[in-house]
């Protein structure tokens, strides 16, 4: 990757949904934004407007095409499985604390999901993901979701899948992962969890 035209990655976490709001754990299942998610997502497409994209590459889930469409970029948006949600297996629509109740000290992040996705198979889902990435050049826009972000970003700059926990993402955040300009071989989370200008 050349100095002169870096890779920046664009990681956009779609609006809200019920589920979001009532904290339920949202893998592949297919629920859409609400009325207040649909206005987050419109309320970003002035900042991603005023951004040249050189690709804009959504998940499949609906909540986040549905947040690509609304802020204006789902006509060029492509489909792209690898930025889809945890699968969460047998804690789809569960609550942290009610896993807890059967699983003291559950967390996703290093124990993963029954019938779902370990740690393992997202770092690694990420690290293919990114490997894909960097063949690309400019700026690139991301509709993803919570958890499965952070793990990218914590392994876009090289963390261990573990230390996602310390990531959060809100919705209808944008989040900037590039590389030093002084280092373009070093990776960095050039702006995370905002909404405000980039």
């Amino acid at each position: 990757m050349s100095a002169g035209n870096p890779l920046n990655l664009v990681l956009i976490r779609h609006g809200e949904t019920s589920w979001t709001l009532t904290g339920q754990h949202t893998g592949r299942t297919d629920i859409p934004l609400t009325a207040h998610g649909e206005d987050e997502a419109r309320g970003l497409a002035p900042t991603l407007s005023s951004m040249d994209f050189s690709h804009v590459l959504t998940s499949p889930q609906l909540r986040a095409r549905q947040t690509s469409e609304l802020t204006g970029l789902g006509p060029i948006a492509r489909i792209e499985p690898a930025l889809s949600e945890w699968d969460y297996g047998e804690y789809e629509g569960l609550l942290s604390v009610d896993i807890r109740k059967e699983h003291p000290g559950w967390n996703v992040f290093r124990d993963g999901c029954p019938g779902g996705e370990s740690p393992d198979e997202v770092s690694d889902r990420a690290d293919q993901l990114i490997g894909q990435l960097r063949m690309l050049k400019g700026t690139v826009a991301l509709f993803s979701h919570g958890q499965f972000g952070c793990s990218l970003a914590a392994r876009w700059i090289g963390l261990p899948i573990i230390e996602a926990q310390h990531f959060s993402l809100g919705t209808a955040s944008i989040s900037v992962l590039s590389t030093n300009p002084s280092h373009p071989d070093i990776r960095v989370i050039a702006r995370w969890n905002t909404t405000s200008a980039v």
